[in-house]
């Protein structure tokens, strides 16, 4: 583990070991942090992918949020290509990873006290639902973009934590798999947001900036405490966020 601090914020290179693997991630805390948001990446997508990456440097910037960027599988299990396998399968294995992942983060001094949320990409986002739905106390909020669901309303029907699913217009199978989880999600807060002229990549100007200000705004909101939420209304007034 490296540990630096620079302008008030601790940047950590973690391993965390979880049976006989080590997971390698980077870990970023502001000390004024209430929260920390864990990036749980779709396979073939690793802590070192761009569009995560200026993500996590948002939510830090105007959100005050610490990040967790992990890597969930290994180099030789990428090899493998896990793909291959039926979509369900491949949540759960990322699911059980995370959740891992999550007792380390509450059990490390330095994150202990910070609220827990969930950015998830592609299948990523399917296991940062069913993590969410298996310990519902341990989550504060989640985020999936592109989020492949791919579970039963059974499983939906256990996740507490305001959820807000986002999507691209032009990504129709996903508006389609996302429109269903959401009306199986009990949440009291859940929203869908479908970014126009954006596809899965949010390669599109201007999408991937959508992206990390509904996130910034959903983390910042739900991940404060009830005198922060206040603050934050009116900190950040180019927040709009479906609070009722």
């Amino acid at each position: 583990m490296t540990n630096h601090v620079l302008s008030n914020v601790e940047e950590q290179v973690i391993s965390i070991a979880i049976d006989t693997i080590h997971l390698q991630a980077e870990l970023v805390v502001p000390l004024d942090s209430q929260g920390i948001v864990i990036f749980a990446h779709g396979n073939g997508v690793g802590r070192y992918s761009t569009r995560n990456r200026y993500l996590a440097h948002v939510l830090r910037q105007t959100g005050g949020l610490a990040t967790a960027s992990i890597d969930l599988l290994t180099p030789e299990e990428e090899s493998i290509d896990l793909r291959s396998k039926h979509c369900s399968s491949n949540v759960q294995f990322l699911a059980k990873r995370l959740l891992s992942v999550t007792d380390w983060l509450l059990n490390n001094p330095s994150t202990s006290n910070l609220k827990i949320g969930y950015f998830g990409d592609r299948t990523g986002g399917g296991a940062a639902l069913l993590a969410a739905a298996q310990h519902p106390m341990s989550v504060g909020a989640i985020v999936t973009r592109s989020g492949e669901p791919c579970l039963t309303s059974d499983v939906l029907n256990y996740i507490q934590a305001p959820t807000l699913l986002i999507v691209g217009e032009n990504d129709l199978p996903l508006i389609a798999m996302n429109q269903d989880a959401l009306s199986h999600i009990q949440a009291s807060k859940k929203q869908l947001e479908i970014i126009p002229g954006a596809s899965q990549k949010f390669n599109e100007p201007g999408a991937l900036d959508e992206v990390a200000r509904l996130a910034s705004c959903w983390f910042g909101y739900y991940l404060a405490s009830p005198q922060q939420r206040e603050l934050s209304v009116h900190a950040m007034p180019w927040c709009q966020i479906n609070n009722n």
